[in-house]
């Protein structure tokens, strides 16, 4: 284990730099008056949900562009989009911007301004940190960043899909803390009945409810001198939040059915798949305790965004696999395979990576790998009643928390896809007819890229 009061100097990064913050407005088309400001380094824009730019615009491809930035300013690289992006009449595969530029992406005006605050990119130069592993900027990015937020008492939130690796980043930031010696807990705000969530959150005295036979210690008194992980914050229920913020600012709990406050020395690192921004805005999170929780603020890549760690991943699950199964001799991953690999989307991230590599390990026959890759399909949807949900087939060999994920994602995608098309895809009335708030539903079906049949 890394000692926790390393010095941070210039070897432990490979490159660092300072770049403007800059500002993209949406003057035209179906997104005009949308306006956002980035710090980062990479941003993607597309029409698809997991874009950090979102445009409402069905001549826009699903990942259209991206904007990456590097010591001589901001580079735009066209993602082969379908439409193309253009500039001063030009289309572009690749240029770095000015200052200033104005951009066209199918039917939607993009304005490009530098603003005068800057922010710095430092890439780490070890293609590691804790069990985390990648030589991908995006990567190198985010090591340099928990590099430096180890040793800081700061609460940390993680956002990222599901199988990224949020958990990694959690047990890293714990080993290269100051309280790397204490307990280090995870509890699981979406694994817990809703009763009980505040019970097994800050623990309970004998009595406080039927059932309470004895005394109990919450997850937040077990992590005592250590970090506690909350891990789906984004399912904690509304009337446990408030409780969550005071144990946050005033570093002090008080067990259900007890007069009494105890004081708690933690660390918190919170996790979510959820947009929580978004959740604020509907009201089912509160902001006050979002911004306590994103002092800092850690943004995983999907495994599609981070193609070239795959060959490290692969060898790093190869050998894992072969030390556990007791297989004699080395495998091998041929160019062909490692190709296939590369080009598969991973919709189950770096999970459904390892788990894969594990089962074709323990099958395959010579010294070779075999890997057997289906195309990523979406599930047909049917137009008839209940047995709309024989379509929604559970994927067995994937962990629990991801086939469960991947199951309600399809069923809430073939629930809206049918409320919508049974109402001509007037959004207003499916949202009437389901019990749903017509910004709720509009977020979803940005959530699923839900799209009218002629626009998609």
């Amino acid at each position: 284990m890394q000692s926790a009061t390393r010095t941070l100097t210039a070897a432990t990064f490979a490159e660092r730099y300072t770049l403007p913050k800059y500002r993209l407005r949406v003057t035209a088309g179906p997104s005009a008056g949308l306006e956002r400001v980035f710090d980062r380094r990479l941003v993607y824009i597309g029409s698809a949900p997991d874009n950090d730019l979102v445009l409402d615009d069905p001549s826009v491809s699903r990942n259209h562009m991206k904007i990456d930035g590097e010591r001589t300013g901001y580079r735009i690289k066209d993602l082969e989009s379908k439409n193309g992006t253009w500039f001063a009449g030009a289309r572009l595969v690749e240029a770095v911007l000015g200052t200033q530029a104005v951009l066209r992406l199918g039917q939607t005006e993009l304005h490009f301004e530098h603003l005068p605050e800057l922010h710095e990119v430092a890439l780490a130069r070890e293609p590691q940190f804790g069990d985390l592993l990648g030589t991908s900027p995006e990567m190198r990015e985010i090591f340099a960043i928990l590099a430096r937020a180890a040793p800081a008492e700061a609460t940390v939130l993680v956002d990222g899909e599901s199988g990224t690796g949020k958990e990694l980043v959690a047990e890293a930031l714990h080993q290269h803390s100051r309280r790397a010696q204490g307990p280090f807990v995870v509890f699981d705000c979406s694994a817990v009945q809703r009763d009980l969530v505040e019970s097994e959150l800050f623990g309970h005295v004998k009595g406080a409810f039927t059932g309470a036979l004895a005394t109990r210690r919450g997850a937040m008194a077990d992590a005592q001198g250590g970090t506690l992980f909350l891990d789906e914050i984004g399912e904690l229920e509304l009337d446990v939040q408030p409780k969550l913020l005071r144990a946050l600012e005033k570093r002090e709990i008080k067990p259900v059915g007890s007069n009494e406050r105890v004081p708690v020395d933690v660390r918190i690192v919170a996790a979510t798949n959820r947009d929580l921004q978004q959740m604020v805005r509907e009201g089912s999170f509160r902001e006050d305790l979002y911004y306590r929780l994103a002092v800092l603020r850690v943004q995983l890549p999907p495994l599609r965004r981070r193609r070239t760690d795959i060959p490290l991943l692969v060898n790093h699950f190869l050998e894992s696999a072969q030390v556990r199964s007791g297989r004699a001799g080395p495998m091998t991953v041929s160019f062909d395979t490692m190709q296939q690999l590369q080009s598969y989307a991973w919709p189950g991230n770096v999970r459904e990576l390892r788990n894969h590599i594990e089962r074709a390990a323990v099958l395959s026959e010579g010294r070779e790998l075999e890997v057997q890759l289906e195309e990523t399909r979406q599930p047909r949807v049917a137009l008839g009643g209940a047995t709309d949900l024989g379509e929604l087939a559970v994927d067995w060999a994937l962990p629990f928390k991801d086939a469960k994920s991947r199951l309600i994602e399809r069923f809430e995608r073939v629930y809206w896809q049918r409320a919508l098309d049974a109402h001509q895809w007037n959004v207003s009335g499916a949202a009437r007819a389901t019990g749903l708030h017509r910004k709720s539903l509009e977020y979803l079906m940005k959530k699923l890229d839900l799209k009218r049949p002629d626009e998609a």
